[in-house]
């Protein structure tokens, strides 16, 4: 089962479940999480490899769907949910192949296609591997080691969340992750479609969800709508909470 944590309570709608991207983890959604909870449900996985669940053999989106439905079912049955990223990409897997999981389905700065981005992800990980952890004894320490090979301090953070200092550990299960990159970056072959509420939610600046995209996109999920958080790239969750929030509100709500 996913490690899961869970906010406010709902005994009228399906919860509202939260699904964090790459290397990322269902506290990196602690905010959003807790606003949304002031009037519903929410709960916030972390998905297989990262986080405090499990470890495993394979990264695959059909794998990742399975363990979200197992959630959902351990949660009521349905539920509202919301996908960053490779979250995204499995709770898109989701919709199509269990769509009774799921009401509505929000899916953030993140395409049903293929993506190139791969070599960066590549060197994130081998800088983690690469840290010594044998004599780190604060984050601070592990923020250091990791600049010369990771210059940009906010993707540091985002990566020192996974790690567990007082363990001398990453949470995440990087060699796994750095052999089965190339099929996060992808996504499966698929057949039917979605008919439930579908919102793509992207950053502005941001270019995983382009308009060529488009025709994929209501192919699978023909009530599909796309909007735009303006001045947010593609962490639009962390770089405009508020304005996130409120179109997840709005959308999950109506």
């Amino acid at each position: 089962m996913l490690a899961m944590q869970s906010h406010g309570s709902d005994d009228a709608r399906p919860p509202i479940l939260i699904v964090h991207g790459l290397f990322g983890s269902g506290r990196n959604w602690g905010v959003i999480a807790k606003r949304l909870a002031e009037t519903r449900r929410v709960v916030t996985v972390d998905l297989r490899n990262h986080g405090d669940s499990f470890h495993a053999e394979s990264q695959a989106y059909d794998e990742m769907a399975e363990d979200l439905a197992a959630t959902i079912d351990r949660i009521g049955g349905t539920a509202d949910v919301i996908g960053h990223s490779m979250g995204g990409k499995a709770a898109m897997t989701l919709a199509l192949a269990s769509p009774d999981h799921l009401r509505r389905l929000l899916i953030a700065d993140i395409a049903p296609v293929a993506y190139s981005h791969g070599e960066g992800h590549h060197a994130l990980i081998a800088a983690m591997q690469g840290l010594d952890l044998s004599g780190i004894t604060t984050r601070a320490e592990a923020d250091s080691a990791l600049e010369a090979d990771i210059p940009n301090p906010a993707v540091r953070a985002f990566l020192l969340q996974s790690l567990d200092v007082k363990e001398r550990r990453w949470k995440l299960n990087l060699p796994v992750l750095a052999r089965e990159l190339d099929r996060v970056m992808g996504f499966p072959e698929v057949d039917g479609a979605f008919e439930g509420p579908v919102l793509f939610l992207s950053g502005a600046d941001s270019d995983y969800v382009l308009p060529e995209h488009r025709p994929t996109i209501k192919t699978l999920f023909p009530k599909a709508r796309q909007a735009k958080i303006p001045e947010a790239g593609h962490w639009l969750h962390a770089e405009r909470p508020r304005a996130f929030e409120a179109a997840a509100r709005a959308f999950l709500d109506g």
